[in-house]
């Protein structure tokens, strides 16, 4: 399918922040929290089914994070629409960055992939 089809667009922004509460940076832990905002920017309805991420660390080290929905949920999404969620992530650097897509089918049956482009994880303002 082609993937500047109008009638299948799904727009994702993330915001991300630092958890030092949550992180152990002795112990290379950093945690962070994004929250992401999924805009149905098409002509269709369209479900999300399932999330695949990327998450990449300072060292080039990648996780790759699999699983059906967000949140426990498949949010419907009708046109002009959009489903706000917050989860969190784990590296073992201060700096990293996350990439990925969602699949999503529209209700006339058609599946796309929604994707999310890189953002990233921490900036040096986190470190002071």
């Amino acid at each position: 399918m082609d993937h500047h089809d109008a009638r299948y667009q799904i727009d994702v922004q993330a915001l991300t922040r630092y958890l030092p509460e949550q992180s152990d940076p002795d112990g290379s832990r950093f945690t962070f929290a994004y929250t992401i905002t999924i805009s149905n920017t098409g002509e269709v309805p369209a479900k999300l089914l399932n999330r695949h991420w990327i998450v990449t660390d300072a060292n080039g080290k990648t996780q790759e994070v699999r699983g059906a929905g967000v949140v426990g949920e498949q949010p419907y999404l009708q046109p002009g629409e959009r489903f706000e969620y917050t989860s969190g992530t784990q590296i073992a650097t201060p700096l990293g960055s996350m990439h990925g897509s969602y699949d999503m089918i529209a209700d006339d049956g058609t599946r796309f992939d929604a994707v999310i482009r890189p953002f990233s994880l921490g900036d040096r303002s986190a470190l002071h």
